[in-house]
Formats: structure tokens, sequence, C-alpha cells
């Protein structure tokens, strides 16, 4: 599904952090200033590939936090299509949920393309088409307690589970994959009570953003 090539060139912003730091949190309450004719968002939570082709640990368990558990190639190519200003297609991701029905998530281009993952500073390609990076930056115990609280609660995981994945999948995943980038990072959030300056100031930039991107069209 495409659309007409797009008159401007969009404004990336790439939003990433550890599991656990509130990222998905943030974007949800930036993207709720806007309106989707302003700005779109691509996760890469709806990229997972299928549990069978998840690598396992020695214990036989599924690791969902490596980088090769995401779809890397349709998560760059939806990428590249939205700042082409096409529109993407893509079946939402229920976390090997039986009893959900996944949906058709529609994302239409728009000036300001949200781009949000685990590993979107580290996938080379997709990172080198961001004009933002954003870190969320949280204490690793909060990370741990906002996780277990997710997967236990929301999600219903045995909270042995959820701490023996913490230990041997989350945090080593954090620490070679995703960490490092925060130096390389335009604005670290740090999240260990609220991030509502924060997200102030990114909402202003934005609406800077869209203001240059009116005048500038024809």
């Amino acid at each position: 599904m495409s659309d007409a090539p797009s008159p401007f060139i969009p404004f990336t912003i790439g939003i990433s952090g550890g599991s656990g730091s509130g990222k998905t949190t943030f974007v949800k309450r930036l993207c709720e200033q806007f309106s989707s004719g302003e700005v779109c968002l691509l996760s890469q939570d709806n990229y997972y590939l299928p549990r069978d082709q998840q690598h396992t640990d020695e214990r036989g368990e599924h690791n969902f936090d490596l980088p090769k558990s995401f779809d890397k190639k349709a998560f760059r190519r939806d990428l590249e299509r939205l700042r082409r200003g096409e529109t993407v297609e893509r079946e939402e991701y229920t976390y090997n949920n039986p009893l959900a029905t996944p949906r058709i998530i529609v994302v239409k281009p728009a000036p300001i393309i949200v781009v949000e993952g685990l590993f979107v500073f580290h996938y080379k390609k997709v990172a080198a088409q961001l004009d933002l990076k954003i870190f969320i930056n949280t204490k690793e115990n909060l990370k741990v307690i906002r996780r277990i609280y997710r997967d236990q609660i929301e999600r219903n995981y045995p909270i042995e589970d959820v701490l023996y994945k913490y230990q041997h999948h989350v945090l080593p995943a954090y620490e070679r994959y995703i960490l490092p980038y925060r130096e390389e990072a335009d604005l670290v959030v740090n999240n260990n009570r609220h991030f509502d300056q924060a997200l102030a100031v990114v909402t202003g930039f934005i609406h800077h953003r869209l203001g240059q991107h009116a005048q500038a069209r024809p």
C-alpha cells in the first residue's frame, strides 16, 4: 500500500532505552500531544520474529532480548517507506498471547516520524536515518521493579521466570547492545522519578519543527 510521494522530508526521532526504562510510556504521552497527521509512530515491538525463530539459551529458554529477535530488515524497510511518504501496514505483535487477536496497524506518513525500540540505535542502517536520538535512562533497580510489574501483573508471567530472564537475557543485552549508545544520544532523559520536564522540552521542539514545515509548504 503506498501514497503519492511526500512533498517534504520528514524529521525522524529515535527513542531508545533499556527494558523497564519507561520509553514506551514516554512515547505514548508524546504522541498524545499531536494528531496522526503531525506525528506518526513506528514501534520495533511489532517486528518480533515468531517464537520458533527465537534464540534459546542453555536452559532452553527463548531469549526475546537480542537484536536478532526482531525482523531488522522489515523494520528498516518500513522506516524507509515512511520517509518516502508511503503508508505502512503491520500486524500487531501480541506477545505470544493465544487469546489475543492481532490487529492490523496502519502507519501513515507525517512530518515527524518517531521510531521507538530497544535496538533502534544499534541497527546501523536504522540509526543512520535518525535526525534526533533520545535515550531514556533509568536506575537499574527501578527497571527491575517495572519489569516485574509489567510481566508478572500485566502479562501473568511467573516471578521466577521474570527474574531469570532479567538476569540472563535483559541485563546482558542492555549492557552490550543498548547502554553503549547512550553516549551518542542527543538527549538523555533521566526517568527515575518522572520525565515531565523532558517531555515538555521534546514537545516544544516538535511544535517548532512543525511550524517550520508549515512555513515551507507551498
